[in-house]
């Protein structure tokens, strides 16, 4: 063995007895009293899908109409901020509680939620390999009538002191897809403060 392989070998083995010994915290994810970070973690996305959500259902928009529900759709949600963030993050928590409250459905056949399935298994129709009682038929997919938007913004704010502040805004709308009319807009903001060498993307 060559003298960089013998010494390639003992920065790994180094590396691998490092990583062994180095102390990991689980953490505690419905009650983390841990420190805050100046970019987004875990807890803001809590924050703000429980405060959209909460006020979406105190809202008259998502109410039951003659005993039926609303079939929510998942348009574009942008992030605006300097993070590499999955904006399905926020959204997922907001699918879930609205589901269970027993006021919406989320359709999967299309926007942001989408399920290529729907679309797949009734591409079967005419199959002779498939049992064609077992496949979707034609007109039994339910069109939304309601649809989810937004977009999440960063803002910096330079204090002086060598601190920094940054401000997170949450920002969605409801549309009527009937109508086109927005039938409810929330804005949750999240605003941290700290050292201005602290990372906020």
């Amino acid at each position: 063995m060559t003298v960089l392989k013998l010494a390639l070998s003992a920065s790994l083995t180094s590396l691998l007895l490092l990583s062994a010994c180095a102390k990991v915290q689980k953490i505690d994810m419905h009650n983390d009293t841990g420190a805050q970070v100046m970019a987004l973690d875990y807890r803001d996305f809590q924050q703000a899908a429980s405060e959209a959500t909460q006020s979406m259902l105190k809202s008259p928009a998502l109410n039951i109409v003659n005993g039926k529900r609303h079939v929510l759709a998942i348009s574009e949600v942008r992030n605006d901020t300097m993070q590499h963030i999955d904006t399905d993050q926020l959204i997922k928590k907001i699918r879930i509680e609205l589901l269970n409250s027993g006021k919406v459905f989320v359709t999967t056949a299309v926007g942001g939620a989408e399920d290529k399935m729907n679309q797949e298994s009734r591409d079967l129709r005419g199959n002779d390999e498939f049992n064609s009682v077992s496949i979707a038929k034609k007109g039994t997919l339910q069109a939304p009538d309601m649809s989810l938007s937004g977009k999440i913004l960063q803002r910096n704010i330079n204090m002086g002191d060598s601190k920094q502040q940054v401000e997170y805004y949450f920002m969605l709308t409801l549309t009527d897809l009937k109508n086109g009319l927005a039938v409810w807009e929330g804005e949750s903001i999240i605003g941290k403060r700290g050292s201005d060498k602290s990372v906020a993307w």
